[in-house]
């Protein structure tokens, strides 16, 4: 029996519910963790001292680690785990695959060799190195989508060449590495690694004036997310136009992820898992992208006060996101074979 008019109008009333309250919670979440990453750590401060800080009456030496280390690197987590995953979750909404996140499909491979090109060839560091990335990431899209969209638009076939090109990039950035002296291979792997040692108020300011442009953007790009999930024919008669709304959100998501790669290197597996995450907890829907952002913002940050802080030696970030990315990978893998078989 197909339901009424009624029970559509109340299943959809009760599903934006649910989304409001996911995302209120995870807002919370992402604004607690954020204040465990500036207090906590050899000294721990207090609220007090964090607002004394941002109004000036601090002492010299709170003023330092709070305002220069501590905040810049929280803040920077929380903005690039946003970027992250509002961008994954868009190519894997566009793809209509959990597994097409930039992670897989070549991009960030792109960023991490011009990286490692900077490094090692160019000896370039800071926001020289972080451009030289966004340029390798935006050149290595352009190139898969050139490809891809060449007979057509496959989803399928874009991951196979995404990973294809990926695998290709990764064997050069190694080959560089292999050629390079020590100190070189010290500052690219930790660059590879994916790391918020090296974060400053620039980094604050380019990834959050980012956030907000990519929010801005994705939302509307959302709702023709869900209309292109129905079908091409589908949605170009609701008015849609197919070709260039799947360039903008192609775009967006690129520049949102390259930026965000730029800051603070690629930080594995937070673009892949924040999207099935999000759909985990809402299900679907235009708010999924934007809840994606907030499960990234929880995962970077969760992860820096666990690599902080849960042993005597810190490590980067990207170690402990691999550690739990790993497993869900060969899950979602798993899981996904067994659906088409």
């Amino acid at each position: 029996m197909n339901p009424t008019h009624d029970e559509k109008s109340l299943a959809a009333r009760i599903s934006s519910q649910r989304a409001a309250v996911v995302i209120a919670s995870l807002l919370v979440l992402a604004l607690a963790l954020l204040y465990i990453d500036i207090i906590a750590g050899d000294s721990l401060y207090t609220f007090n001292d964090v607002m004394k800080v941002i109004t000036s009456r601090a002492p010299g030496g709170i003023t330092f680690v709070i305002g220069e280390i501590r905040l810049p690197r929280a803040l920077t987590a929380f903005a690039c785990g946003a970027l992250f995953g509002m961008a994954g979750a868009s190519f894997q909404r566009l793809l209509h695959n959990p597994l097409a996140s930039p992670d897989i499909i070549g991009i960030t491979e792109g960023a991490n060799t011009a990286a490692v090109f900077g490094i090692v060839v160019l000896g370039i560091s800071g926001l020289e190195l972080s451009v030289f990335a966004i340029v390798g990431g935006l050149t290595t899209a352009i190139v898969v989508a050139m490809l891809t969209f060449h007979h057509g638009f496959a989803p399928q076939r874009l991951v196979l060449i995404g990973i294809a090109i990926g695998a290709m990039l990764n064997a050069v950035s190694s080959w560089m590495l292999i050629r390079a002296d020590q100190w070189d291979i010290q500052s690219a792997s930790r660059w590879l690694t994916g790391s918020l040692a090296d974060s400053d108020w620039t980094y604050v300011i380019i990834t959050l004036i980012t956030l907000v442009l990519g929010l801005a953007a994705v939302m509307p790009l959302s709702r023709q997310l869900d209309m292109l999930r129905l079908g091409d024919d589908v949605a170009a008669g609701l008015g849609v136009r197919v070709g260039l709304s799947r360039a903008a959100i192609v775009i967006t998501a690129v520049l949102m992820l390259s930026i965000a790669t730029s800051a603070v290197g690629p930080i594995a597996f937070v673009s892949f898992l924040a999207g099935p995450i999000a759909v985990r907890l809402i299900h679907s829907g235009s708010s999924a992208i934007a809840t994606s952002g907030l499960v990234g913002s929880c995962l970077v940050l969760g992860s820096d006060i666990i690599a902080q802080h849960a042993s005597g030696t810190q490590f980067p970030v990207g170690v402990v996101t691999s550690v739990v990315g790993g497993p869900v990978l060969v899950v979602l893998m798993y899981l996904s074979m067994r659906k088409e078989s």
